[in-house]
């Protein structure tokens, strides 16, 4: 592909979107924004931005027509992770924009997906794989990007540390690892993929610098930034199960307690799987690729300071 192109960006006005934009735009690429009506857009400077709705076909038409890109990169996803939720956003609504943009003539599509797919057991993640599978199959060309975790997801406790409040584990806080990508570090990995033809047709696991990292690595982090200890506490597993046992009886019964039931299966998948290259028997964390400088640790410094905020969104893990 051309060093420069225009490319529309979606999901642009996440954390994560918004570095992309950013990223696209240092390497000299043309970056038009499609965004909900009356979004936030203060965080996309020198981009054009386009309203409408990713579910709406004439919307995604209209700004398909308007922008003529080269290429789609993918930012977005379900706020909320709800099956009925992820299911439009996740798999229909990238449906909706794969056929638009392959009837354009758009020549690759660059996607964000989650490394977590490679074991599913939740509804948002058949979801993006049932989308994924769609896009390898689409004449167009294609990179579909499994990040690991995000430093917002692992950020929710530093405020509770520093407020001398325990540090919350599942279990013992070793048995689960991974390596979290900055969103700075994601955007640059993502606008590569329109340009390194190693990273085309292909699905990339990525995270960012190692090594893993579990809990009590985080614990010992901000032990070192704050220098005292943290206390810590440990939550039992079975309390989780407990809770998803009770919300899934429940759900069957009420749409609202069945989507609090999956809210609360998510949870515990996050508390106890790693977010690392799956090989079929056990998470690799040699085999997760790794890219870019910026780390949690110098992360967790930052927000100590109040140089950055707490955005997690629906990124929350704790």
């Amino acid at each position: 592909m051309d060093r420069q192109v225009t490319v529309l960006l979606l999901g642009g006005t996440g954390t994560i979107g918004r570095a992309t934009g950013r990223a696209l735009r240092e390497a000299g690429h043309t970056v038009v924004v499609l965004v909900r009506p009356g979004a936030d857009v203060s965080g996309l400077q020198g981009c054009r931005v386009i309203e409408g709705r990713v579910t709406d076909p004439a919307d995604v038409q209209a700004a398909m027509e308007s922008a003529r890109p080269v290429a789609v990169v993918s930012c977005l996803a379900s706020r909320t992770g709800e099956p009925k939720d992820t299911w439009a956003v996740d798999h229909e609504a990238h449906s909706v924009i794969l056929k638009s943009a392959v009837a354009a003539g758009v020549r690759q599509f660059v996607l964000l997906s989650a490394i977590c797919v490679q074991k599913p057991l939740l509804e948002f993640q058949r979801a993006k794989l049932a989308f994924e599978a769609e896009l390898q199959e689409a004449p167009i060309s294609w990179s579909i990007v499994r990040a690991t975790a995000y430093f917002k997801s692992l950020s929710g406790q530093v405020a509770r540390v520093q407020a001398g409040r325990p540090f919350l584990v599942f279990g013992d806080g070793k048995a689960t690892a991974c390596k979290p990508i900055s969103d700075a570090d994601l955007g640059r990995y993502l606008t590569l993929c329109l340009t390194d033809p190693d990273k085309r047709n292909r699905i990339l696991p990525i995270g960012g610098p190692g090594p893993a990292i579990t809990p009590r690595d985080q614990v010992a982090m901000l032990e070192r930034l704050t220098g005292r200890p943290v206390r810590v506490k440990h939550v039992p597993v079975a309390l989780m199960n407990a809770i998803v046992a009770g919300l899934s009886i429940a759900g069957r019964l009420s749409d609202r307690l069945a989507a609090k039931a999956e809210m609360a299966r998510i949870g515990r998948y996050y508390a106890t799987e790693s977010m690392l290259v799956w090989d079929g028997s056990s998470y690799q964390a040699k085999a997760t690729p790794e890219f870019g400088t910026e780390r949690l640790e110098d992360h967790y410094a930052a927000m100590l300071r109040g140089e950055v905020g707490d955005d997690r969104g629906a990124h929350a893990v704790f």
